[in-house]
């Protein structure tokens, strides 16, 4: 993963724990109205990808567990893993396209509630994604993908195409003189659909197709019991890429701020449609897209200001973690959004520039938050990225910067943490070191667990260990 090129190694902040009163007369810990929904504090722990499915996109008994342990440390609300709105192969990602995953789904919201005791506010974060392929072999790309059209042949006039193929695929040097920006692109890191690839009729349609696909599954979401849903608008996916400054698409929905909100303004209204008024409804995007030609700050207001005047009952905040920048895969692998500059803004590690990485997102955060509140609007923002202290969010929900703060990393190293602290326990918590390695596990699609405790008494009776069988899948467990 890309990191800044000062490389200055930050220390963690300091923790500064509450006693048990004074986390009972924080901002932290009070409750909060979201939508019809009632928070019993502002804790959220954000949606994570930990690879717990099957190639089916079930609910597995390693996704109940994996939830069921957060669900333990009571936070305030739970966002499971961005699940796919398409019933369509897409590795262990969980998936919410068919009716036949309501069972266990039902059965994960059955799980959460019962180790909450009924406390968690528990999400789902529904998501489109566009195709990709791994990157090629040389060989493979010209012999099978490449379509040799007389812009190529003008390079050989006396070749056939077979011959041209050939020749291409054993001189490298003639690869960026003969093909175009997009082919090259799809030599070096493999192809993947764009929103703005008009020529391709599922693409040119996504306007009239995701609505119902996206209504579709909140539906579900509904009838299986969780509380609400959160629209996934954020990295490097479908309705992000809507949203992007990159998106130039001449069709009314794109080249303009406007014409590039539209369709997820259109998709959140059939949501709010299917599901009704009563259904708690929300949205992740980006505060910040962190590569070159994407939304100004301007734009990320006036998007976090619009979607908030449509009726969505909340605003989670998150940054960067685009293709556009992405470092080049390995041969055989696919490109991973979250390896360039803007994987960095996603997930921050402890060695960072001179803005270190705890709270990097606040600074282009806060000025949405202040938009929404400037427009006459209470929806409730969430600020996330690089908060693992109480200080830290308390401090920013009493400057009015946030309204609920989430934790993705803290809260893997420590899925208790948050009780321990309401408890005046804050000593006990074990804190995230952000070295990203739980960032290089889900890069590889491994089952995501944390250095700070993947080792631990790992012949515990019934530890559940990972495929790899060196590492246990869940943090051990707390007793207060």
């Amino acid at each position: 993963m890309w990191v800044p090129p000062q490389r200055i190694k930050h220390t963690l902040p300091e923790g500064n724990w509450p006693s048990r009163e004074e986390a009972r007369d924080s901002l932290w810990f009070s409750p909060l109205r979201v939508g019809n929904l009632a928070l019993e504090q502002r804790t959220w722990i954000p949606a994570m990808v930990p690879w717990r499915s099957n190639e089916e996109g079930e609910v597995t008994r390693d996704v109940l567990d994996y939830y069921e342990r957060y669900a333990q440390g009571f936070p305030g609300a739970l966002v499971v893993e961005a699940t796919g709105v398409r019933d369509i192969p897409s590795g262990p990602l969980l998936r919410i396209g068919h009716d036949r995953y309501l069972p266990g789904l039902r059965k994960l919201v059955e799980v959460v509630r019962q180790a909450s005791q009924g406390r968690t506010r528990l999400f789902i974060q529904i998501i489109d994604f566009l195709g990709i392929r791994r990157r090629p072999e040389p060989a493979k790309f010209f012999a099978r993908f490449l379509d040799v059209k007389d812009r190529h042949r003008q390079h050989f006039p006396d070749l056939k195409d077979d011959e041209i193929r050939q020749r291409l695929a054993a001189e490298p040097a003639l690869w960026e003189q003969v093909l175009d920006e997009r082919e090259y692109e799809t030599l070096q890191y493999g192809w993947r659909e764009r929103v703005t690839d008009l020529d391709t009729p599922a693409i040119r349609e996504l306007p009239q197709s995701l609505p119902p696909v996206f209504a579709a599954a909140a539906v579900r979401a509904r009838e299986a019991g969780f509380d609400g849903v959160e629209l996934h608008y954020a990295h490097a996916y479908t309705m992000a890429s809507f949203l992007s400054g990159r998106n130039d698409r001449k069709d009314g929905y794109g080249s303009t701020r406007e014409g590039r909100l539209r369709l997820p303004l259109e998709v959140f209204r059939e949501v709010r449609r299917r599901v009704g008024d009563d259904y708690t409804v929300g949205c992740r995007y980006l505060a910040h897209e962190g590569i070159q030609g994407g939304y100004s700050q301007e734009d990320a207001c006036f998007y976090g200001v619009e979607l908030a005047r449509a009726g969505m009952d909340f605003l989670s905040l998150s940054r960067g973690g685009k293709f556009e920048d992405a470092k080049q895969p390995a041969v055989g692998w696919a490109v991973y959004p979250y390896t360039g500059p803007s994987g960095y803004e996603c997930m921050p590690s402890f060695i960072s520039d001179e803005r270190g990485p705890w709270g990097r997102n606040v600074p282009s955060a806060g000025p949405i938050r202040a938009a929404v509140r400037e427009a006459g609007l209470e929806t409730p923002v969430v600020v996330t990225g690089g908060i693992c202290s109480f200080t830290q969010a308390e401090e920013l929900l009493r400057s009015g910067q946030a309204d609920i703060i989430g934790s993705a990393r803290q809260s893997l190293a420590d899925p208790d943490w948050f009780h321990k602290v309401a408890l005046g326990r804050g000593e006990e918590v074990r804190r995230c070191k952000f070295s990203n390695y739980c960032e290089g596990l889900d890069q590889k699609h491994k089952q995501v667990t944390c250095q700070c405790w993947d080792r631990l008494e790992l012949d515990e009776p019934g530890v559940a260990l990972a495929e790899d069988g060196r590492r246990r899948l869940l943090a051990p467990s707390w007793k207060p």
